[in-house]
């Protein structure tokens, strides 16, 4: 599959792409207080339909699951519906999407969901929470049981049933971000003792699970796995990277998954190399673009180099984020819309979300 051209054909699973570039999950909180994503949505992901795969932003498998206000979900009709609008508008506009599916663990609040928030173990997150009253300190998670974690599996493996209800061509598990796959995996966050804690293999048992339903659930190249090793956000420290992702692989792979996506990854880094030796499956590479600002070149060099290291696909956040139109801007090399304001990353509203001009609206 591998190739240099970002703008070659490309098959994932039983999908054919137009191109190697993948609009990757940025939660941008408009849906409802429910979790239901709104008609704006359908607009917004419409207009980046050009993309060879949409990914869309985490949705909750289950309602503690919530992490911040207004994120979308899921598990109920509701949900269903509302993201069968939104695939809806994409297909007609000749896209293809995917579902990135997301448990928050400890990275939530009880005014968010209406719950305490659940993880491997009872260690808060060192830091606040938006809730819809502003910043509070994040609450001390109640450790889940093994029948919880067996629930949550299954709450997991029933959202990806939906998702292919609401018109997706498959789903993405998210074992990335400090979210509570990746909680799982880290050694700072979990401090079990029974077969999901401890060593390694323990560790990882709760994404292989995850995965594995997920993909009996709706088949294995309809399932997508996200990783960043290393990754520190939301206060993860795993420990143990370099010896834990190699078993996580090894685990993973030969199941026939539709792919994996790494995080922030750069060409010549080793743990990039090693999981590209590791994993024998296809492999989205998401760059690593330092700064706030975006490159001249929207990242097309970074990709390049991607590419060439063996990545088969490559996810922007940002540059999507900005440029409805970004692949026949990064095609002709048209300069780029820049990002506005953070702020407007996450509120409500058409600004800074469905405003973006295209090539087309300003020549």
């Amino acid at each position: 599959m591998t190739s240099t051209d970002l703008f070659q054909p490309a098959r994932l699973g039983e999908l054919e792409l137009p191109n190697r570039l993948v609009m990757a999950p940025m939660t941008r909180n408009r849906a409802a207080g429910d979790g239901v994503p709104l008609p704006l949505m359908a607009t917004y992901y419409a207009q980046r339909a050009s993309a060879g795969l949409i990914i869309a932003e985490a949705a909750t498998p289950n309602a503690v699951g919530q992490t911040y206000p207004n994120i979308t979900a899921i598990h109920n009709d509701a949900h269903v519906a509302g993201w069968r609008r939104v695939t809806d508008a994409v297909h007609a506009a000749g896209g293809r999407m995917f579902l990135q599916l997301q448990h928050g663990g400890r990275v939530g609040h009880p005014d968010n969901s209406g719950l305490t928030p659940v993880a491997p173990s009872a260690i808060p997150l060192p830091d606040t929470i938006f809730t819809p009253s502003g910043h509070q300190q994040a609450v001390t998670p109640k450790e889940m049981t093994a029948g919880e974690i067996q629930a949550t599996t299954a709450d997991f493996a029933a959202a990806a049933r939906n998702a292919v209800e609401a018109g997706f061509a498959g789903v993405e598990v998210h074992s990335a971000n400090g979210y509570l796959l990746h909680q799982f995996l880290a050694r700072n966050t979990n401090r079990r003792t029974d077969a999901y804690g401890g060593s390694i293999a323990n560790r990882i048992r709760f994404t292989v699970e995850v995965t594995e339903a997920v993909a009996a659930a709706i088949g294995p190249e309809r399932t997508g796995v996200r990783i960043y090793p290393g990754g520190r956000v939301n206060d993860i420290d795993e420990g143990d990277t370099a010896e834990l992702y190699p078993v996580l692989l090894k685990a993973l792979s030969g199941k026939g998954l539709a792919y994996l996506h790494v995080v922030r990854a750069e060409a010549g880094d080793p743990v990039f190399t090693a999981i590209r030796r590791d994993w024998t499956g296809p492999l989205i590479a998401n760059p690593l673009l330092h700064g706030d600002a975006l490159p001249a070149d929207g990242g097309k060099q970074a990709a390049g180099k991607l590419l060439a290291a063996g990545a088969d696909l490559i996810a922007f956040g940002r540059p999507f984020l900005a440029n409805p139109d970004l692949v026949e801007r990064l095609r002709t090399g048209a300069p780029l819309n820049a990002v506005r304001d953070r702020y407007l990353m996450y509120v409500g509203g058409e600004t800074g979300y469905t405003d973006y001009p295209t090539l087309a609206a300003v020549g």
